[in-house]
């Protein structure tokens, strides 16, 4: 279990957080066309993996959009943003801020944000 300060209040997560460079799997993650995804789906590229809760959230929201174009610049490099939205909602927000150089996944069929 790792501590977090969330508002200067702390709160504790299920897990332990994996160390910075660590390997990491995700299962059952699912893009926004309801396909499944894993990070095996990107071997060979640089991966930067952005974790939040909703994007429905101005501050997750906010993270997405700057991802979304600083991306744009990266070589050889995905950015995947995994949430626990729906994959709809995921969707619905991509194509209303013109998302397009970042991947969004979403985690509603595992275990991931628990």
């Amino acid at each position: 279990m790792a501590s977090l300060l969330f508002k200067n209040t702390e709160a504790n997560t299920v897990g332990d957080l994996p160390a910075v460079g660590a390997q990491v799997e995700f299962q059952n993650l699912v893009r926004n066309d309801l396909k499944p995804a894993s990070l095996s789906d990107y071997a060979g590229k640089n991966k930067i993996i952005s974790i939040f809760p909703s994007v429905d959230t101005a501050v997750c929201a906010t993270s997405v959009r700057h991802f979304n174009q600083k991306a744009a610049a990266l070589d050889n490099t995905v950015v995947l943003n995994i949430s626990m939205d729906l994959p709809f909602a995921m969707a619905r927000f991509c194509g209303a801020e013109g998302i397009k150089n970042v991947e969004t996944l979403s985690g509603f069929r595992s275990d991931f944000g628990s």
